[in-house]
């Protein structure tokens, strides 16, 4: 397997064009991994709200709770 380092250097070696089309390519690939990520992560929420596991919450009560949980972080 190439380093990070040695695929920077055989894409500066590609054509302007060619870096640009494997930019696009590179781009909606991440774009689709991390709508995959998410609708998995959603899914499994959905599933824990719905088996009780989750409380629906006011958007209030939900920043309350996300400043306390970032406060114990620190």
């Amino acid at each position: 397997m190439k380093t990070f380092e040695e695929l920077l250097e055989l894409v500066t070696e590609l054509p302007i064009d060619q870096q640009e089309l494997l930019i696009d390519i590179v781009g909606r690939r991440t774009t689709e991994i991390r709508r995959k990520e998410l609708a998995k992560s959603s899914q499994s929420a959905l599933a824990e709200f719905k088996t009780g596991n989750l409380k629906a919450q006011t958007a209030i009560e939900a920043i309350i709770e996300l400043r306390t949980y970032l406060g114990e972080q620190r």
